[in-house]
């Protein structure tokens, strides 16, 4: 359903909040309640979610008075410099939806863990070096999107994301997929194209859920056979590796259905590898005819 409109917050306003903020003292409280209402004020209910956005408004630091609004469910933070995040974020307890993209973030707050009821977060696109432990609390993470950082690896604890879809962790510098991916099964979705991974482990048969792989982009040399037991699978992108051959278990792979060029295009993409001969001229012949060269006899 639709939801009540209002005019954008301007930079002016903010800028008021902000500049009231800093000039008041300790027994002006009352004034901090008062930013607080001017900000609400700009809330909206979208889709039936109590909804604000600060995008794209310039901000090197977040206005003290927005963690006291804490019906937030949407809150979206994006495209901003922002290079940190308070304590104070953990407040805002019923947000469902954070969007974080496009900032200077280096890191995370431990008191993310307090947001319970979240189920998508968008931190792409920052200067992430690591993920803290306590993201592992927010276990109704359907969505996590951490791509365009510089993440070497994943906490363990986030193991117990079971409830999450899909995972993106392209552009970032991992070399082993981390252990806790395999442990979640609920995975359909995983992007880790344009890391620095160079093998894939047996765990990922445990992915049973998975439709969409994407690798590409990295120097991966072999392809386990296990992958090919991911019956749900309908896109694996293995373009721009290292691979010389595949597993000759990759005809059970049946729902790939084609060979694939576009990024989007379901099936198997796998150009721009030194495939070694027969491989590389029964491609020629599309997947069918890889399928039939790889099939027992």
């Amino acid at each position: 359903m639709g939801g009540r409109q209002s005019r954008g917050f301007s930079n002016k306003e903010l800028n008021e909040v902000s500049q009231r903020r800093k000039s008041s003292g300790r027994d002006e409280q009352p004034s901090l309640s008062s930013a607080a209402e001017r900000i609400r004020r700009h809330a909206t209910v979208h889709f039936g979610y109590s909804t604000l956005s600060l995008a794209m408004r310039s901000l090197d630091e977040t206005p003290s008075e927005l963690w006291e609004l804490r019906e937030l469910q949407k809150l979206n933070l994006s495209m901003n410099s922002l290079c940190s995040l308070p304590p104070a974020l953990g407040a805002l307890d019923n947000l469902v939806i954070l969007n974080l993209w496009g900032n200077n973030l280096s890191s995370l707050p431990p008191e993310i863990s307090l947001l319970k009821k979240l189920r998508v977060l968008f931190a792409c696109r920052n200067r992430l070096s690591e993920v803290p432990e306590e993201l592992g609390c927010c276990t109704h993470l359907e969505v996590l999107s951490l791509a365009n950082n510089q993440i070497t690896g994943l906490p363990s604890s986030l193991a117990a994301m079971h409830n999450l879809t899909k995972l993106n962790l392209s552009h970032n510098r991992i070399v082993h997929i981390p252990t806790c991916v395999y442990s979640m099964k609920g995975l359909v979705f995983l992007h880790l194209a344009c890391n620095r991974l160079e093998t894939i482990a047996d765990q990922i048969q445990d992915l049973v859920n998975l439709k969409i792989l994407i690798v590409e982009g990295n120097s991966i040399h072999t392809l386990p056979k296990t992958l090919c037991f991911l019956e749900s699978l309908e896109l694996l992108n293995v373009d721009f590796n290292d691979l010389q051959n595949v597993p000759v278990e990759l005809y059970l792979l049946s729902k790939l259905g084609r060979l694939a060029c576009h990024p989007l295009d379901k099936g198997l993409h796998i150009i721009h590898n030194p495939l070694l001969k027969p491989i590389q001229e029964v491609l020629q012949g599309g997947l069918s005819a890889l399928y039939n060269y790889l099939k027992p006899t």
